[in-house]
């Protein structure tokens, strides 16, 4: 009985089934009757669950009298084995009881360190099973362990966590003993055993300090679209209410800020930005640069990226320090934000205004108010001048249909003289047919790679995105546009990986037909 108390003890005291520690120990008794009898002898333990008592006893197989014996002590013929017992059959198991086991000081540790090698294991086995589910919930610990900024956090008992210094918010430093709240963003399964990632800097951790904060945001009335952190500074957090009645903003601030400055403390002090949600990006963006008044957008939703207009005086206020500002609105919206001065964008304008007049002067060989007129009129390529409609032209202030067809002419005449002189150079470079055929880049950038050397679309899927950026020039894509093109010249290696297995299985779908036309 007392064998029983001590599995019942270990099975409380790790939280595992009783019946592992049992199976733990009976391993440990096989392993130590090994130890004694011979490690070729098949030893079997067992401990009686009512009463406790131990039994131990050497299994031979039966075999057949033609066979080699395997294991001369774990095996016995059949006709030894019916010496013993005269109605044995093959495949039997003969069984003899052996005495009980007088441990001595090193069969007890090792059966000791059996024991403690599967309770380990099935204790990791519990904690896997136990936190694999949940991930993305706040736990509450204390710090056991401080190890150059990295904590182990005890979770109630039930298993331990890491924390590592760089999920931590900066400037906290964390003492033994100390309380931690951290959310768990990954749990893996390792040789050594379940292994806990915490973190306190992950956008998760502050949405659900905010749903255990606002009961609103936890019945499901306010939704947390979006989260945006600078760790240990400051935040922002996009809210919509699917009750017309509620205000996200107002319910998530709480009576006299109460319910935020609970998040607030729990951050370390990081300031908060609430930013209600809108469907309209323009709306949005401009509630997310909040404090910063904001005087004009620019969209461009092909590149999702906006240009925002601010006075003079908000400049400032609207980058913020060291760019946070910006930075933020731009994580929470997933745009890519300017920033400019009403002078700076007025000057823009302008020059763009002088870029694209000279354009059309060039090509089309028009006077400058011609050219002032088809600007303003919002067009920039030559390429919309001839998909343009005449009678969409001819809406133009001043322009009959034969000035329209005429500017049409000329617009295609120029760009089948630039298509012309791109083919040249082309074919002078060497630039590969599969190069010009890839989506994603314009003919002249094309040209431009083919004369930074780049002629094939093997050389450019060799290429990083920020190469690619550098040869095209500045504000020719963005990092993600790059590497999306990057990604596409590269995608005909992977086709090439998996053809050799297409090819293999053709002579076995060929090998049909041809066995019906024998037959």
């Amino acid at each position: 009985m007392e064998l029983l108390q001590v599995a019942d003890h270990v099975a409380r005291e790790k939280n595992i089934n009783r019946d592992i520690v049992l199976e733990a120990m009976e391993e440990a008794i096989q392993k130590a009757g090994r130890s004694k009898y011979g490690h070729d002898h098949d030893i079997r333990a067992e401990i009686d669950r009512s009463t406790g008592d131990i039994t131990m006893k050497r299994f031979r197989e039966v075999v057949e009298n033609d066979i080699e014996l395997e294991n001369e002590v774990a095996q016995l013929y059949l006709d030894d084995a019916k010496k013993i017992k005269p109605d044995a059959e093959v495949g039997e198991f003969l069984t003899d009881a052996l005495p009980p086991l007088d441990f001595g000081r090193i069969a007890a540790q090792t059966a000791k360190q059996v024991i403690m090698q599967k309770v380990r294991e099935a204790e990791r086995s519990r904690q896997y099973g136990e936190f694999k589910d949940k991930v993305g919930e706040i736990i509450n610990g204390v710090v056991k362990r401080v190890e150059y900024g990295n904590a182990t956090i005890d979770i109630q008992g039930r298993a331990e966590a890491l924390l590592r210094r760089d999920e931590n918010i900066p400037r906290e430093h964390l003492k033994i003993g100390d309380r931690v709240r951290a959310i768990i963003y990954e749990v893996r399964e390792e040789t050594r055993g379940p292994q806990i990632f915490l973190s306190r800097t992950h956008p998760e951790f502050m949405a659900r300090l905010f749903t255990q904060e606002v009961p609103e945001i936890y019945d499901g009335v306010i939704e947390i679209k979006a989260v945006a952190r600078d760790p240990g500074s400051r935040a922002k957090i996009a809210v919509a209410s699917k009750d017309g009645s509620i205000d996200p903003v107002g319910a998530c601030v709480g009576m006299r800020g109460s319910r935020v400055q609970a998040v607030v403390g729990e951050l370390g002090g990081e300031k908060i930005d609430i930013v209600p949600w809108s469907e309209d990006i323009a709306s949005f963006i401009v509630n997310a640069l909040q404090p910063a008044a904001v005087a004009k957008v620019i969209l461009d939703d092909d590149k999702k990226r906006m240009d925002v207009v601010v006075p003079d005086e908000q400049l400032s206020l609207a980058i913020g320090r060291r760019g946070q500002n910006v930075r933020l609105a731009s994580i929470l919206s997933g745009w890519d934000i300017d920033i400019m001065t009403e002078e700076e964008e007025s000057a823009r304008r302008a020059e763009e205004f002088k870029v694209r007049s000279e354009l059309f002067m060039a090509a089309m060989d028009v006077d400058d108010v011609i050219a002032h007129l088809l600007v303003a009129e919002g067009f920039s390529t030559i390429e919309e001048i001839v998909e343009t409609p005449i009678d969409e032209l001819t809406q133009i202030e001043g322009f009959e249909e034969e000035i329209a067809i005429e500017l049409q002419n000329r617009a295609a005449a120029w760009l089948d003289a630039q298509a012309n002189e791109l083919e040249e150079k082309r074919s002078t470079l060497g630039i590969s047919d599969d190069l010009m055929s890839l989506e994603g880049l314009a003919p002249a950038q094309i040209i431009k790679l083919g004369e930074a050397d780049v002629k094939t679309r093997d050389d450019l899927a060799d290429l990083a995105a920020d190469e690619l950026i550098e040869i095209l020039g500045e504000g020719s894509m963005t990092m993600k546009q790059a590497n999306e093109v990057i990604m596409a010249a590269r995608a005909h290696w992977f086709e090439d990986e998996q053809q050799p297995e297409e090819t293999e299985q053709q002579p076995e779908e060929s090998a049909a037909p041809a066995a019906e036309s024998a037959a």
